[in-house]
């Protein structure tokens, strides 16, 4: 990136002039996360609101420790929360899923036809629980039912 482009970036994202900008990347030699870091400590640029850590100067090793400590329990029990409700929203996601593929396999029929006259028909779901478990049986007899001139549809029954 051009060091133009990176001054304006830093601009937009600092609001500051662009003398104040172009210092402070020259600070950092030409690092942008650096130069945002060094207008922050230079009061020009407001700290990350919430969960971010930020710490003063004026504050003793044990004091930022114990901050740290605290942020950290704060962050993995928000996460915990965060990853265990993620889980639960992905699978009832899943689940309506599968209930509506099964509602529309229901609602949908494998009809077998010979001579335009109906033989017979099932709903979707049990061809595909058939085709699942027993592929060695139903496949076959569906090939030999097209030998002796039955017909094969789907057939939809909106209710």
């Amino acid at each position: 990136m051009e060091k133009l482009e990176m001054i304006e970036k830093l601009r937009e994202r600092a609001q500051v002039t662009y003398d104040e900008a172009r210092e402070a990347l020259e600070q950092a030699d030409g690092d942008l996360l650096d130069a945002l870091i060094i207008l922050e400590r230079q009061g020009k640029v407001a700290p990350p609101k919430g969960g971010g850590y930020y710490s003063s100067e004026g504050s003793t090793a044990g004091e930022q420790q114990s901050q740290e400590n605290r942020q950290e329990e704060q962050s993995s029990e928000k996460g915990g929360t965060q990853q265990s409700n993620s889980v639960k929203e992905t699978l009832e996601k899943f689940g309506n899923f599968l209930l509506g593929l099964l509602r529309r396999g229901n609602s949908t029929s494998f009809e077998i036809l010979k001579d335009k006259e109906h033989v017979a028909s099932f709903p979707v779901t049990v061809l595909a629980i058939m085709l699942l478990f027993a592929p060695w049986v139903t496949l076959p007899l569906i090939v030999i039912g097209l030998f002796f001139g039955y017909h094969y549809q789907f057939v939809r029954n909106d209710n």
